[in-house]
């Protein structure tokens, strides 16, 4: 399993991705995340599934990068192109994997900014080759093991923040996930790109800069519970006590 995260704001888009790969009972630590910076042509894509699948579509996409970069203008035809790659591994893949008793489950996350996109663009990318557009109303998405981070999303991003802001929300996520799952760990991949920048900038970071701020966060949530106004919760205690007598 693994965790993967873009998020859009109306300030430009934030990326993160987690790192461990796990593999029966062996797990190593493994890049999610491939970049293209190129003049006005900017994008990242991070992915959840089986790993020679990914390898094999990011392979391919990049020989057609090579080859075509400048026939893609806007953000959705390059996503188009890495769905066809991704179709193109299915077609010769697919049925030996599945006789082996493995699924072909790749998930991507592509987000960027070609010449011709007014912002930068977000896409959930199927296993099938198909696509949405990640808007405003919710403005992330997130694959692989989301259960645990997706409530901090939902109760503290809007499309308004600050990327400083979403980085941090990002973050929580991220350690919430790694909590919940010991197949999700550190180190974390981070990328992010400013409105019409068409630069991404990347950086990992490893648990030892980053654990003070779990522990902060573990701190407040507990401080937090202890300060809920929750007097009439504690009702039930007083009709124990009435029960008591």
């Amino acid at each position: 399993m693994t965790f993967c995260l873009g998020i859009k704001t109306k300030f430009g888009i934030i990326g993160l991705s987690d790192t461990r790969i796990t593999s029966g009972t062996e797990t190593t630590t493994s890049k999610k995340v491939f970049t293209v910076n190129r003049d006005k042509h900017s994008f990242f894509i991070m992915t959840s599934g089986l790993r020679s699948v990914r390898d094999k579509a990011i392979t391919y996409f990049s020989e057609v990068i090579e080859e075509q970069d400048q026939e893609f203008t806007k953000l959705y035809k390059a996503v188009n192109e890495f769905g066809n790659q991704v179709k193109r591994v299915a077609k010769e893949d697919q049925a030996f994997l599945e006789a082996g008793g493995l699924s072909f489950n790749l998930f991507s996350i592509i987000g960027g900014q070609l010449e011709d996109d007014k912002t930068p663009k977000l896409y959930l990318l199927y296993p099938q080759g198909n696509w949405i557009e990640i808007r405003r109303g919710t403005p992330f998405v997130s694959i692989g093991n989301t259960g645990a981070g997706n409530p901090v999303l939902r109760r503290s991003l809007t499309y308004e923040d600050s990327l400083e802001y979403a980085l941090k929300c990002a973050f929580l996520a991220f350690d919430a996930t790694r909590i919940s799952a010991n197949d999700v760990d550190f180190p974390i991949d981070t990328v992010y790109l400013e409105n019409d920048q068409y630069h991404i900038v990347e950086k990992r970071f490893d648990k030892k800069e980053l654990e003070h701020i779990s522990e902060f966060w573990n701190d407040r949530i507990k401080e937090g519970i202890r300060a809920l106004p929750a007097e009439v919760l504690m009702k039930i205690f007083e009709n124990q006590e009435k029960a008591a007598t």
